[in-house]
């Protein structure tokens, strides 16, 4: 598979976790929406968090973070991450999936795709500057998504 179509493949599979932290101490979530492209001139990856994800901490404190690929032979693995919290189990042993460190963060073995990525900024998104139609589907008060640009350094 060419590279570029590599990216954009993985990219609009439903098979990613973001991960961030260090291999001792790291979290990890399933992710539905990211964004490829370029911001600033960088390529990136922007992905979305709500504040009361327990991944939230550590992206918000570290400053690289992984978003990774997965076959579909690991849907159920990436089922369980999605619905369960690293803040009360260690959810990652639960699965077949091995952490590894890669570069200042964290992936997992059976990745088919890592990003590597260099957070370039962090901001909230208001529920006032939301249109309608997202606002009734997506936003829940006091509970808003946080949006994180990743500069990719590493793929």
């Amino acid at each position: 598979m060419k590279e570029k179509n590599k990216k954009t493949y993985f990219l609009k599979q439903n098979n990613g976790l973001l991960t961030a932290g260090s291999i001792d101490n790291f979290n990890t979530m399933t992710i539905g929406w990211c964004h490829y492209g370029y911001v600033f001139g960088l390529e990136t990856i922007i992905v979305y968090v709500r504040k009361s994800r327990y991944t939230f901490d550590f992206i918000s404190k570290n400053d690289y973070f992984t978003v990774s690929f997965y076959g579909d032979e690991h849907k159920e693995d990436l089922g369980y991450l999605g619905t369960k919290s690293g803040r009360d189990e260690d959810k990652v042993a639960k699965t077949s999936l091995t952490p590894v460190k890669y570069f200042d963060s964290v992936s997992f073995k059976e990745a088919k795709a890592t990003f590597y990525l260099k957070k370039i900024y962090q901001g909230e998104i208001f529920e006032d500057q939301l249109s309608s139609p997202v606002k009734e589907k997506y936003f829940v008060e006091g509970n808003n998504h946080y949006l994180f640009i990743g500069q990719v350094i590493e793929k």
